[in-house]
């Protein structure tokens, strides 16, 4: 298990609300992939942050939504998705990415405990759909939009499904073990997506 981040040292003045802010969200997404929500309290992070308690329960509204942020303000640069003009190349890349993210670092112990908080904490799931899900769901929805512009993907397609059909799978294998998240999954879900799996048809045949 990850060490838990040291303490801030405060230096003399107030810190403008913003580097205090970032303080904060570094101190929790650390403390949680460190200890994961059994360890994790506001406590330990303002005093991690060099922040007082009232300020953090002024910014957020439950510990899981304070969790949650944390989470995303250090793994979010390793889901940043890729925009090469290749849909087939970037959705692999980013679905490896997140394949990579959940079996190999924390982050895939921390992920099915904030998914079961929220099922009992109305603000942490607000703030999961609102600041985690619906915004990475965007950027992929974005970037097969721009693939159909470019005629990479047949008329008619929803990205809406697309992005369903291949992170929900993902998901189902982090919640739901019984095969594994490997990389050849992620290649593979994507191959499958792109080229269809159903053998086409011969002239005359019957149905």
């Amino acid at each position: 298990m990850a060490q838990s981040p040291p303490p801030v040292r405060r230096g003399r003045g107030r810190r403008p609300a913003d580097e205090v802010r970032r303080e904060v969200l570094r101190a929790a997404g650390e403390l949680l992939l460190a200890e994961g929500m059994a360890g994790f309290t506001v406590e330990k992070v303002a005093a991690l942050a060099g922040a007082s308690r009232v300020t953090l329960h002024k910014w957020w509204p439950s510990r899981g939504a304070l969790a949650l942020e944390g989470y995303f303000s250090v793994v979010g640069p390793t889901l940043a998705f890729p925009d090469t003009g290749d849909i087939a190349a970037d959705l692999t890349t980013q679905v490896r990415a997140f394949v990579h993210l959940m079996r190999d670092t924390p982050a895939g112990r921390v992920m099915p405990e904030l998914i079961g908080q929220a099922q009992t904490d109305p603000e942490l799931s607000a703030v999961y759909r609102e600041r985690y899900s619906a915004p990475r769901r965007a950027l992929a929805v974005e970037a097969l939009e721009r693939a159909g512009e470019r005629g990479q993907l047949r008329p008619g397609v929803d990205p809406e499904v697309v992005v369903d059909q291949l992170w929900g799978a993902c998901y189902h294998r982090l919640l739901i073990p019984d095969q594994p998240l490997t990389e050849e999954f992620a290649e593979a879900l994507v191959a499958n997506l792109l080229t269809g799996i159903a053998r086409p048809r011969s002239a005359g045949s019957q149905c």
